[in-house]
């Protein structure tokens, strides 16, 4: 799978922007609810070894995700879940335990079945989605980590994948907060860093949303605010859709303010 090919490049634009970062730089908190960018890397680690295990049968990934769950199921926070699976991994072996389990990761995906069905935390999804939502949680947390050094990424065309995710989870959006869901969606028209032009749903000049693929990655994986972008909305469905959006799983989560997410 392609897809499997631009997990990894996501993952190795990272791992390019840590290699060389002294170790105490792991340990400082991103904009990102005060998370560091240790814990990011054992979040980002303990989801790419769930969803290569999902590729070995529901078994295995119950057996695996079984003492995660339960953690929530205690009420404990997402980051706080991660700790006893991590057993005080953190630092630089972090950081190397994670580049090698991205590689495995990929690896993996690459050979499998994108039809296949896998299980998750959530519900059952494809290979194809499962190796896309990993992509799409890379990106989403690597913003806050080039955020806080102060770094612009260079994107590239695979952003088209988590655009996709994110018109694709329209709907989600509004049943995740208990909303009826607008009809018709908008028409998505996005420009990609090599200037491609890619568009959704049926053209409507009423109702619609306009600009960069980026921008719009950014704001649907709740890593701005719409309104530090120069995404255009017309019509009241669009703008309501973008002032909520969530192409992730998970309860309902309020997207950042105005200037809350931005680069050091």
């Amino acid at each position: 799978m392609q897809q499997a090919e631009d997990f990894r490049a996501e993952s190795q634009a990272l791992a390019t922007l840590l290699e060389d970062l002294p170790e105490a730089d792991l340990h400082r908190e991103t904009l990102f609810k005060g998370w560091t960018i240790d814990h990011v890397l054992g979040h980002l680690h303990l989801f790419n070894v769930a969803a290569e295990t999902s590729l070995q049968g529901a078994v295995a990934f119950g057996a695996f995700i079984g003492p995660v769950v339960k953690e929530m199921q205690a009420g404990k926070s997402i980051l706080e879940c991660q700790f006893p699976w991590l057993d005080r991994l953190s630092g630089r072996a972090l950081f190397e335990a994670w580049r090698a389990g991205a590689e495995s990761c990929a690896d993996a995906f690459a050979t499998a079945d994108p039809k296949a069905r896998v299980k998750w935390v959530g519900p059952d999804m494809s290979a194809l989605s499962s190796i896309t939502a990993r992509q799409m949680e890379t990106w989403a947390h690597g913003q806050e980590v080039f955020d806080l050094l102060g770094v612009e990424r260079v994107e590239q065309d695979r952003i088209r994948n988590i655009a996709h995710l994110g018109v694709s989870t329209y709907g989600w959006t509004f049943i995740n907060r208990k909303e009826a869901v607008p009809e018709p969606a908008p028409y998505v028209e996005l420009t990609g860093p090599s200037g491609a032009i890619w568009t959704w749903n049926e053209a409507q000049a009423d109702n619609c949303l306009r600009g960069s693929a980026v921008e719009f990655a950014q704001v649907v994986t709740q890593v701005r605010n719409i309104a530090d972008t120069s995404l255009g909305t017309t019509g009241p469905t669009a703008t309501r859709w973008m002032e909520i959006a969530q192409c992730f799983a998970g309860p309902a989560e309020t997207p950042p303010v105005k200037g809350q997410r931005h680069k050091a």
